[in-house]
């Protein structure tokens, strides 16, 4: 796809990720891999109101290299595309759900949510939760991008979830999907659970 493509995929992606309420106010970020360059929405915008002309260009050790400066998170997505040399895409949100369950303690930090669906084991997999880090903090990339490489999605302590596809749409459809698993993980606290066994999940690739 060109350029031009790839800035409308990602304007339509931002205002249907903040129309259902997955990003709120300026937070949340979204890149596509073109060539070896990266368009990823800019700093301190909004994923409702973003424009194509908005967008910015960072290379994969995530330089800026063109356009209005990035957002402070560019790094994190150029890790996780240099980690998935497959991946064309990354979704970072501040999704309710996903952000409570990456405030709570005693979680298993290589499998914060259990695969309570297939539909999770499938387009998630296991997903590690990361130390703490704030926002925009460059040590944060090391650690996503060593976890990435046996990862496609990671959660942000206290920040929530970043997940790679090899399409737009495949990261759009992981990330929602994550979120969904995250509410029903909340609503079921308390009530006992039948997740997939360790062979229902391998069957599906999680």
């Amino acid at each position: 796809m060109t350029f031009e493509n790839e800035r409308l995929s990602i304007v339509a992606a931002a205002r249907s990720l903040f129309a259902r309420g997955l990003t709120h106010g300026s937070t949340g970020n979204l890149s596509v891999r073109v060539g070896d360059r990266v368009l990823v929405t800019p700093t301190g915008s909004s994923l409702g109101t973003v424009e194509a002309a908005d967008l910015s260009l960072i290379d994969l050790t995530g330089a800026h290299v063109g356009g209005p400066k990035p957002s402070k998170e560019a790094f994190l997505h150029a890790a996780l595309l240099r980690a998935r040399p497959d991946a064309q895409a990354v979704v970072h949100t501040h999704s309710t759900y996903a952000a409570a369950v990456s405030c709570m303690d005693g979680l298993d930090r290589d499998d914060a949510l259990p695969p309570l669906t297939a539909y999770f084991a499938m387009r998630v997999g296991r997903l590690p939760l990361l130390p703490y880090y704030a926002p925009g903090d460059a040590a944060l990339g090391p650690a996503a991008e060593e976890k990435a490489r046996t990862h496609r999605a990671l959660l942000l302590s206290n920040h929530g979830p970043i997940v790679a596809g090899a399409s737009l749409g495949a990261a759009l459809d992981a990330v929602e999907e994550l979120e969904e698993t995250a509410k029903l993980f909340l609503l079921l606290r308390g009530v006992p659970t039948r997740p997939l066994t360790p062979e229902q999940r391998a069957a599906l690739g999680g």
